[in-house]
C-alpha cells in the first residue's frame, strides 16, 4: 500500500476559483522509485517553489463544483475536455505514462505531496475532508488523500459531439487491428477490454453508441492507464464503415455458438488466426445483456471460442481478452495454445 505522510497543514491562501492555462506535469522524475516519501515542511517548501498552493474547505467552491461535474457526466467530461482521477495510485499510475495532462492535484489537508509529483508546477489545492468526501463521491477519506483534474487526451475523438470528422484518418497511421464495442455499458468490463488491447498491441478501440463512458471512474481504474495511450473512438457505425473501407479491414465478430446457426460461424484457433496474420481486422465485441446489435450481425463474420461443459458464454471481458491475443499483430506471438 501506498502511504503519504502527514505534513503540517500550509498557509491558506486564496479560496476563489479561476480558469488557468494548461500546466504540463514534467517527467523529470517520473521514471524515480514510487515510493512516497514524507519530508520536513521546510525541505518540502523549498522544492516546490514553482506552485500555486491554494487552500479550499467550503464545498461549494467553484473548483469543487466543477469537479463533481466532471466525475458525475460523461457529456460535460467531454465538452470541458478534461477528467477526473480519484485516488493516490491510479495517478502515479498515469505518472509511469509522463503525461504532461495535470491542471489541479487536489490533496487531503496535511498529507504531503508525492516525492514523484514534485516537480509539479501546477495548483496543489489543499482541501478539508468534507471536500474531499464531495468530490470523491466516498464517504471516507482513509483512502482518498488525493484527486487530480487531467486533461482528456489528445487522441480521444467524439465523432457525435464537435470533432472534425477528417481527424478519425489522422489518429490512426495504417491500422491493422481494431477493437470494436459495441453496447458494452459495464464500465469495468470496457475499462479491462482497453487494458487488454494496449496490452497486446491493438491498434485503437472503437466505442459504438450505448457504450459507457471510457473516462468515467470505474472504467479509468480498470484501464490502468491505458485509455490514456491507446486512440479511443467515439461515433456511429457510418464511421466505423468509412474506416474499415479506408484501410480495407475485415470485419468479425466474438458471438456465442449456442445463439446462433452454429454452421454460419468459425471456432477461433490458431488455424484461423495465422490466415488472418496479414489481413488489417475490425473485431467487434458485444454486451452480455443484449449482445450483438444487427448491424454488427449483418456487417461480420462471426467467431465464437470452443468450450466443454454446459457454459454458453464467457464474461465479455474474459472471452475479449482471448480474442486480443489470439488475433494479436503478427509481430507480436507466433505461438498460441488454441487449437482446433
Amino acid at each position: 500500500m501506498l502511504l503519504l505522510g502527514r505534513a503540517p497543514p500550509p498557509p491558506v491562501a486564496a479560496t476563489n476559483y479561476s480558469a488557468r492555462p494548461e500546466r504540463a506535469l514534467c517527467p523529470g522524475r517520473l521514471a524515480s522509485s514510487r515510493a512516497v516519501v514524507a519530508t520536513a515542511a521546510a525541505k518540502a517548501a523549498s522544492s516546490r517553489g514553482g506552485q500555486k498552493r491554494k487552500q479550499v474547505a467550503s464545498v461549494a467552491n467553484p473548483l469543487v463544483k466543477h469537479c463533481v461535474k466532471l466525475r458525475l457526466s460523461a457529456a460535460y467530461r467531454r465538452s470541458s475536455r478534461r477528467l477526473l482521477l480519484v485516488g493516490l495510485a491510479p495517478i502515479l499510475e498515469m505518472c509511469r505514462f509522463e503525461l504532461d495532462a495535470i491542471d489541479h492535484l487536489l490533496l487531503l489537508d496535511g498529507v504531503e505531496i508525492p516525492e514523484v509529483l514534485r516537480e509539479f508546477s501546477g495548483d496543489v489545492v489543499f482541501v478539508s475532508a468534507a471536500v474531499m468526501k464531495k468530490v470523491s463521491g466516498m464517504q471516507s477519506v482513509d483512502s482518498t488523500e488525493a484527486i487530480a483534474v487531467m486533461h482528456m487526451p489528445k487522441h480521444f475523438l467524439d465523432l457525435g459531439g464537435h470533432e472534425d470528422g477528417d481527424a478519425l484518418h489522422g489518429l490512426f497511421n495504417h491500422p491493422t487491428r481494431i477493437l470494436v464495442l459495441d453496447g458494452i455499458q459495464d464500465p469495468g468490463n470496457l475499462g479491462t477490454l482497453i487494458r487488454s488491447a494496449c496490452a497486446f498491441k491493438w491498434d485503437g478501440v472503437f466505442l459504438l453508441p450505448a457504450c459507457c463512458d471510457p473516462f468515467n471512474e470505474k472504467a479509468l481504474r480498470a484501464a490502468r492507464g491505458a485509455s490514456l495511450q491507446l486512440p479511443i473512438v467515439s461515433g456511429a457505425w457510418h464511421d466505423l464503415h468509412e474506416l474499415m473501407t479506408k484501410y480495407n479491414m475485415k470485419m468479425m465478430a466474438g458471438h456465442p455458438e449456442s445463439s446462433s446457426d452454429a454452421s454460419k460461424i468459425h471456432s477461433l484457433s490458431k488455424e484461423l488466426a495465422d490466415s488472418l496474420l496479414n489481413e488489417s481486422l475490425c473485431l467487434v465485441l458485444g454486451s452480455e445483456g443484449n449482445g450483438l446489435s444487427s448491424e454488427t450481425l449483418q456487417a461480420c463474420e462471426l467467431v465464437n471460442i470452443p468450450m466443454e461443459g454446459t457454459f454458453e458464454s464467457l464474461n465479455v471481458s474474459v472471452a475479449g481478452g482471448i480474442f486480443l491475443f489470439m488475433l494479436q499483430p503478427k509481430h507480436k506471438i507466433d505461438s498460441r495454445t488454441l487449437t482446433p
